[in-house]
């Protein structure tokens, strides 16, 4: 039991934490063309992100995949930015219930999110011969970190929408606005060539 909450909590706070901010803005722009109702898609939107993390982290873990760490995290802000401006691009679209083009960006962006944690996660499991175990429980704390997130901005959403009175388009809009500016300073500081 201590190891799974050893896992869990690190896959937990892999989201949760404020100097790893890349993730919880790209969950932003993942989630922010939905609304609360539409929760059954966006647990899709979030379970398809976290197979896509786990499946590099599995491949690096193993020894499959090795990966230039530079590359990487620029990429991350990069996958930031193209999802943020599709949402910008789209808004009206998704206002009014076209957003299923976030289901593709979850699951492929997630395997190059997930490459931006291998060294770490090959280092925290060392020479195990049992890694399965231990990035199931580090995909299910990472789970549970998104659930919260995402329940979070579908509540703010909601909450600007029907307070404020903020249509959904524009919401969506300003939403992705701010995220790309912080994917655009994110890649200009990471720039590796």
């Amino acid at each position: 039991m201590n190891e799974f909450l050893l896992y869990f909590k690190m896959g937990l706070f892999h989201v949760l934490d404020i100097k790893a901010y890349d993730h919880i803005l790209f969950l932003i722009v993942l989630a922010v063309v939905y609304q609360f109702k539409q929760w059954k898609k966006v647990l899709w939107l979030i379970t398809l992100f976290t197979i896509g993390h786990s499946i590099t982290l599995a491949l690096s873990a193993f020894g499959i995949l090795n990966v230039n760490v530079n590359l990487v995290e620029f990429l991350i802000p990069l996958t930031i930015f193209i999802t943020g401006l599709m949402n910008v691009l789209t808004a009206k679209k998704a206002s009014v219930g076209k957003e299923n083009q976030n289901l593709f960006f979850a699951l492929f962006f997630g395997l190059i999110h997930g490459l931006g944690f291998s060294n770490y996660f090959k280092m925290m499991i060392g020479k195990s011969n049992d890694k399965l175990v231990p990035l199931l429980e580090f995909a299910l704390g990472v789970e549970a970190a998104q659930i919260i997130i995402v329940l979070a901005i579908l509540l703010i959403g909601g909450l600007v929408q029907s307070i404020f009175g903020v249509n959904r388009r524009d919401w969506i809009l300003v939403a992705s606005s701010i995220v790309i500016g912080f994917a655009l300073q994110m890649m200009i500081d990471r720039v590796f060539w």
